[in-house]
C-alpha cells in the first residue's frame, strides 16, 4: 500500500518525493453531487485517468469517471436526475452518463467481470454496491489506472501500489484477470506511449501469450486512434508493439523491420526506424482536427509500406523504385482490417501514393508547368500532403543545417497559393450552361468540349469565367 500523510483530521494527501501534491481540482458541481450521494449513504470515488493524470502533474482529464459505493442503482438514478440529463448508456454494466450545463460525467457501480465467451461481449458482469474498492479495482488493467480518490474526504486509495509505478514510470498489469481481454495488449501499447512508461517484464510476458485474433476491428482501430491522437511520441507505442510480439497481427508493419536504406539519405537505419522517427515528427504537426490528424498519422505509418516490396541493391546503392505506388495496396489491406471508413482509407492511400511529390516537383521546378501543381491539387489536399512530406523529410538523421526548414514543402505551398489551389481543388470555369448559351446541344460533343476546356484551364490557358467563354467561342469557330 502507498503511504499518505495526514493534514488535519479529515484530509489525506500523497507525499511526493519533493512536495505535497495539491488536492484534485474537481468541478464544484461534482462535490455537490457527492454530497447528495452521501446523504443517501453512498460514497463517491473519482477513478481512472483523471486521478492518474493528476498525480503525474497533468491537468485533470476531461473524461471524469466516478464509482459509487453503498447505493442501489435505482437510488443513484434518482439522485443524479436532479443535476442534469441522465443517459443510461451502459445500464446493464452499471454505467450512467450525466450531462450537466458544464460537463459530462460517467457514474458507475462497482462490478465484477468474468469471461463467459469470445469477444468483448463475452463477459458476465455483476454489480455489487457493497463490494470493497480493492476488489472492484482488481478488474482494471494497470496499477496506474487503479488509484481512487474520495471526493469528500479527499482520501487516496491505492490498493495495488499504482502511485509507486507512477513514480518509477512503469506500466504493470494488476492480476490474472488481465488476460481475459486481449484488447489490453493494445492498451499496453498505447498507454506506454501516452505516459512514456516502460512496460513491466511480467506484463510483457503475459501479453505475449494473448491472442488478438478474437478482437473486432473497431476495438483495434480505437487503440490506434488513441495512440495517434494522444501520444507525443507514438514511436514508443510501436516499439512496445514489437516488444509485446503483436506485430505478427500486422504483417505490413513487421515487414518494415530490417529493410535497408541508402545510408547517405537515411543514416538512421532501416525502414522501421525511419517510420518511428516519421511518426514522432508527424505527431508534432497535428492541428487538433481529429479527421485530418488521423489521416496524417496513418499516412506517416504507412508511407513506406512499398519499400519491402521494391528495395534492392542497384548500382552500388540501396534503392526502392516506385515504392510510393507499390505502397498503395498494402496500405489499403492494412486499413481495411481495422476500419470500413471509406473516406479515411481513400485519403490515406492517396497520401501514400503522392508522398514523394513535393520533393520531386521541387527538384523539377524549372521544367514543370503550372498544370502539374493544379492537377496535384485535384488528387490531394496540398497542405496535408506537405505535412506528411515534412514529417518524412525530418524523420531522418539530418545535420543541424538541414533541420531549419523544409524548402520543398514551403515552395509547393507558395506555388499552390499563387495558383489559388492551396486550400481547394480547381473547379471547371466553363460549364454546360455556357455551351448551351453558345448553341451546343447536350451530348457526347458537349462532354468532350468541357473536358478539353478543363485541361486548358489546368494548363493555365485561362483563369477567369469570361476567358473560358472566349476560349469556347474560339474552339467552336475552328
Amino acid at each position: 500500500m502507498s503511504i499518505f500523510l495526514a493534514e488535519g483530521a479529515d484530509k489525506l494527501k500523497y507525499q511526493s518525493p519533493k512536495t505535497f501534491m495539491p488536492l484534485l481540482p474537481v468541478p464544484p458541481e461534482l462535490i455537490k453531487i457527492a454530497k447528495a450521494v452521501a446523504k443517501c449513504n453512498g460514497r463517491s470515488l473519482l477513478v481512472g485517468g483523471a486521478v492518474r493524470d493528476h498525480f503525474m502533474g497533468s491537468n485533470i482529464s476531461k473524461d471524469i469517471d466516478v464509482e459509487i459505493y453503498g447505493m442501489s442503482p435505482e437510488i443513484l438514478e434518482s439522485v443524479l436526475r436532479n443535476f442534469g440529463h441522465l443517459h443510461a448508456v451502459g445500464k446493464s454494466f452499471g454505467v450512467l452518463k450525466l450531462k450537466t450545463s458544464r460537463a459530462e460525467y460517467d457514474f458507475s457501480l462497482p462490478r465484477s467481470e468474468s469471461k463467459s465467451g469470445k469477444g468483448h461481449r463475452g463477459f458476465l458482469v455483476k454489480t455489487d454496491s457493497a463490494m470493497s474498492y480493492q476488489k472492484a479495482a482488481s478488474r482494471r488493467d494497470f496499477t496506474v489506472n487503479s488509484i481512487g480518490y474520495d471526493l469528500l474526504t479527499q482520501e487516496v486509495l491505492d490498493p495495488f501500489d499504482g502511485l509507486a509505478d507512477l513514480k518509477y514510470k512503469v506500466l504493470r498489469h494488476i492480476g490474472p484477470s488481465f488476460a481475459e481481454d486481449p484488447l489490453r495488449v493494445l492498451r499496453a501499447m498505447q498507454f506506454s506511449a501516452r505516459l512514456e512508461f516502460e512496460i513491466a517484464p511480467e506484463t510483457v510476458e503475459l501479453c505475449g501469450e494473448l491472442d488478438l485474433a478474437e478482437l473486432s476491428r473497431e476495438r483495434i482501430f480505437e487503440e490506434f486512434r488513441k495512440l495517434f491522437l494522444k501520444a507525443k511520441r507514438p514511436s514508443i507505442g510501436l516499439e512496445a508493439a514489437k516488444k509485446l510480439g503483436i506485430l505478427r497481427y500486422f504483417p505490413e508493419l513487421k515487414a518494415l523491420i530490417g529493410v535497408p536504406q541508402d545510408p547517405e539519405w537515411h543514416p538512421e537505419g532501416d525502414v522501421w526506424i525511419h517510420t518511428l522517427l516519421v511518426m514522432d515528427e508527424a505527431a508534432q504537426l497535428r492541428k487538433g482536427d481529429e479527421k485530418q490528424d488521423l489521416e496524417l498519422m496513418f499516412g506517416a505509418l504507412c508511407h513506406d509500406f512499398g519499400k519491402p516490396l521494391t528495395t534492392e541493391f542497384l548500382r552500388g546503392r540501396w534503392r526502392s523504385p516506385a515504392h510510393d505506388i507499390k505502397g498503395v495496396v498494402p496500405t489499403e489491406q492494412f486499413l481495411r482490417r481495422m476500419t470500413d471508413d471509406r473516406i479515411l482509407i481513400e485519403e490515406v492511400t492517396t497520401l501514400v501514393k503522392e508522398h514523394l511529390r513535393p520533393v520531386q516537383l521541387f527538384k523539377e521546378r524549372d521544367r514543370i508547368n503550372t498544370g502539374t501543381i493544379r492537377r496535384l491539387a485535384l488528387r490531394v489536399r496540398i497542405p496535408e500532403l506537405v505535412l506528411l512530406a515534412r514529417a518524412d523529410y525530418f524523420g531522418s538523421t539530418l545535420s543541424e543545417n538541414k533541420r531549419t526548414h523544409f524548402e520543398a514543402g514551403d515552395w509547393l505551398l507558395d506555388e499552390a497559393e499563387r495558383m489559388d489551389v492551396r486550400n481547394k481543388a480547381p473547379r471547371p470555369l466553363l460549364l454546360g450552361r455556357h455551351l448551351l448559351a453558345l448553341g451546343v446541344t447536350p451530348g457526347p460533343e458537349m462532354g468532350l468540349i468541357l473536358k478539353q476546356a478543363f485541361e486548358s484551364q489546368l494548363n493555365g490557358d485561362f483563369q477567369k469565367e469570361e476567358d473560358a467563354i472566349a476560349w469556347a467561342k474560339s474552339y467552336l469557330s475552328n
